[in-house]
């Protein structure tokens, strides 16, 4: 079978270009040909099997002269708001993408397009290859996308009810998908996510080690003792890292002081003045913010491992990665309750330390309500608090979770 997968943003730098860089490594593996198309910036360059073919359309050039299209409002590089495109620059992604695309489609004939987001490319894809087997797969952000402004809103809800086949994280966003492009549910599937378990795994030395002697081992080697949080996903309000560093104020310093606790910070910003605000806010803590940037995925791994506690305070998600890869390296995780997130885990992942603090009051799908934030903020303090007190060592069961599982499935269907 020969496979074309389409995202108009970059591959691996996201959720969802993870998304796309792990399925096409599975199927290269399950022995399938393939193509991939991904918007990029000229002089990068993408990590996939040596036998994909990769064929890019570049953002900044004379052909298409703004920055690439994000489905965040904030994306962790150089990015356009599809809610500020007009109409000309609009034409101008269109002419890019299907420049590429019908030659491709016209003289490689694959048997099956994989299109990530159902947003604005993959309406078109739909339009322009109406004889071919499209499936489109929900990210949660292009949900947002379609409720927070009108970009051809009609257009794109017509287009990706006539796909194939749709994907969705988990039922809460497979009910929104129905909702908002009315598609019939004999086209739905619940798909989930996976992990890479060659990169993410627990560390060699956790069968000698608890995980507290492990994170403070790991601290050690930057000259101090003590426990490790960490934080992982673009440096921003709206992944809840402004309330992360002030609820981190509230903890009880006869319970932490100073020289017991590190926050770590893997991830890049998009917005460089909310950035330098919160860079400003992690000054105000009483023991160290350490901001590692962005991180490829070993070195990610190993900062999973080195974690005591995982926490992602995020306001809006599907089924986050960065959980689910921190818990395969032995942390415990303390996560905003995002919709349906609880249940997920609780028929996934068998034994996980998770802690879910329920979320404030949310306007526009992804900004929290500021009077419910002071005590959101308690509640996540609470829920820190708990998991670095909490002595045991769980390991959890994520063998249901697999990028080769998530392949077959779509295959299969």
């Amino acid at each position: 079978m020969k496979i074309l997968s389409i995202s108009a943003q970059k591959p691996s730098s996201t959720g969802s270009g993870i998304y796309l860089t792990e399925l096409v490594r599975a199927f290269s593996e399950l022995g399938m040909e393939q193509l991939v198309v991904a918007g990029i910036y000229p002089g990068e360059k993408t990590i996939f099997p040596e036998d994909v073919r990769f064929f890019p359309v570049f953002f900044k050039t004379e052909l298409l002269p703004f920055p690439i299209c994000g489905m965040s409002d904030e994306m962790p590089y150089e990015s356009t708001r599809y809610r500020d495109m007009t109409e000309q620059m609009v034409e101008q992604f269109s002419a890019a993408f299907r420049s590429v695309l019908s030659d491709l489609v016209e003289r490689e004939k694959p048997d099956l397009i994989l299109c990530h987001h159902l947003y604005l490319l993959t309406a078109f894809v739909r339009e322009w290859f109406p004889g071919q087997r499209i499936y489109g797969f929900c990210h949660n952000t292009d949900l947002r996308q379609m409720e927070k402004h009108g970009l051809r809103r009609e257009w794109i809800r017509r287009n990706i009810a006539s796909l194939d086949r749709v994907f969705a994280p988990q039922e809460f966003q497979l009910r929104e998908v129905q909702r908002i492009y009315a598609l019939p549910g004999e086209r739905l599937r619940i798909l989930g996510v996976g992990y890479n378990r060659r990169i993410f795994r627990l560390p060699e030395e956790r069968t000698e080690l608890s995980l507290e002697k492990r994170g403070g081992a790991a601290w050690r080697e930057g000259g101090r003792g003590g426990k490790r949080l960490l934080y992982a996903g673009k440096i921003a309000e709206k992944k809840g890292v402004m309330s992360l560093l002030r609820a981190l104020r509230l903890l009880d310093p006869a319970l932490f002081p100073a020289a017991s606790l590190a926050l770590f910070l893997a991830g890049s910003a998009g917005n460089q003045e909310e950035y330098r605000r919160i860079r400003k806010l992690s000054e105000e803590l009483p023991f160290p913010a350490v901001f590692l940037g962005l991180l490829g995925q070993e070195e990610l791994a190993k900062q999973y491992q080195r974690a005591d506690v995982f926490v992602l305070p995020s306001f809006f998600d599907a089924i986050p990665l960065t959980l689910v890869e921190a818990l395969a390296c032995g942390a415990k995780a303390v996560v905003s309750e995002l919709p349906g997130i609880r249940r997920f885990f609780s028929e996934n992942t068998r034994g996980a330390n998770i802690r879910y603090v329920p979320l404030p009051g949310m306007r526009h799908a992804d900004e929290a309500n500021p009077e419910e934030l002071p005590a959101f903020e308690k509640r996540l303090a609470e829920a820190v608090t708990e998991a670095l007190l909490d002595p045991s060592d769980s390991v959890p069961d994520l063998r249901q979770l697999s990028w080769e599982g998530i392949a077959e499935k779509i295959l299969a269907d």
